[in-house]
C-alpha cells in the first residue's frame, strides 16, 4: 500500500514520462522526456520507410522505440494536416492510405499508453514560442512545415507547403529538401529569404522561427525578427501536447 501511495505522489509531482515521436519525411526520430520536457535519453533517430504506409510506419516506429526507457504516455508530431487524432493529409506519403488514419488511436492501442498528435510544426513551435505576439513557425526540410501562434494560442492549422509560391510550384518545390540539392547554395539561400518576405507579407508577424534539418543549411543575414531554432524542439514540444490548457485549445 505504501508503495502505491509513494507511486501515486510521483504522478502527481509531475514525474510522468511522455515519449516523443517526430515523424519527418526522411527521418524518424524518438526519445523520452522527464516532466520538464528535457531529453532523459539521447535521441534515436532512423530513416523513414518508403513507400510508407500506415502499417509500414507503424512497424518502424516499434522498432525505433523499442530501445528506449519506460514512458507513461506518448506525444507524436506528423508532417501533414490533422484533426482529432486523424491524418488528413500526407502530403510525403501515400495520400490514399493515409487518408482519414486514426494514428493517435493506433499509437495508443499498439503501446498500451495514453497518445496526443498534433501537426510536426506545430508541436516544434509549442517547444520554442515565447507566448507574446504573433510568432510563425516555418520548418525547412524534405518539405515546409508552418504554424501559427497568437500570444502563445495556436491557430488554425495553414498547410503553407502546399500553397503556390511562384508561377507553379508550391512552398514545398521553391524550398524544399529536393530544391536544396538541385540549386547551388546561394541561390536556395535566397529562396528562403524570399519566402520570408512573402510570409510576413501575408502574417505581419513579430517573430518567426525558423527550424527544421535544413535551417543548418541557411547561410545569409536574416531579419532581426528571425530566429533559428533547434531541431530538438520537434521532440522537447511534445511535453506541451500534456499541458491541459493546450490541449484543449488544440482540440477546440
Amino acid at each position: 500500500m505504501k508503495s502505491k501511495r509513494i507511486h501515486s505522489a510521483s504522478r502527481a509531482a509531475g514525474l510522468l514520462r511522455t515519449l516523443a515521436i517526430d515523424i519527418g519525411g526522411t527521418g524518424l526520430k524518438a526519445s523520452v522526456l522527464d516532466g520538464a520536457g528535457h531529453m532523459v535519453v539521447k535521441r534515436l533517430r532512423v530513416p523513414t520507410p518508403h513507400p510508407c504506409r500506415p502499417e509500414i510506419l507503424m512497424r518502424a516506429i516499434a522498432d525505433l522505440v523499442a530501445p528506449l526507457a519506460p514512458f507513461d504516455r506518448i506525444s507524436i508530431g506528423f508532417p501533414g494536416v490533422v484533426r482529432d487524432g486523424n491524418v488528413v493529409t500526407s502530403p510525403h506519403f501515400d495520400a490514399d492510405a493515409w487518408r482519414d488514419f486514426p494514428l493517435e488511436h493506433a499509437i495508443s492501442h499498439h503501446f498500451g499508453k495514453p497518445a496526443r498528435l498534433l501537426n510536426d510544426a506545430e508541436v516544434q513551435g509549442l517547444g520554442i514560442i515565447a507566448g507574446r505576439g504573433l510568432e510563425v513557425v516555418l520548418t525547412l526540410g524534405t518539405g515546409v512545415g508552418s504554424a501559427v501562434f497568437s500570444q502563445g494560442a495556436l491557430t488554425p492549422h495553414l498547410e503553407l507547403a502546399q500553397h503556390p509560391i511562384r508561377k507553379d510550384m508550391t512552398y514545398n518545390d521553391y524550398v524544399g529538401d529536393a530544391a536544396r540539392h538541385d540549386l547551388r547554395k546561394k541561390k536556395w539561400n535566397k529562396r528562403v529569404v524570399r519566402m520570408i518576405a512573402i510570409v510576413d507579407s501575408l502574417l505581419h508577424f513579430d517573430v518567426l522561427h525558423i527550424g527544421g534539418g535544413n535551417a543548418a543549411n541557411l547561410h545569409v543575414d536574416l531579419p532581426a525578427n528571425v530566429r533559428l531554432a533547434s531541431n530538438d524542439a520537434g521532440l522537447t514540444g511534445g511535453i506541451r501536447l500534456w499541458d491541459e490548457a493546450v490541449w484543449a485549445a488544440v482540440r477546440r
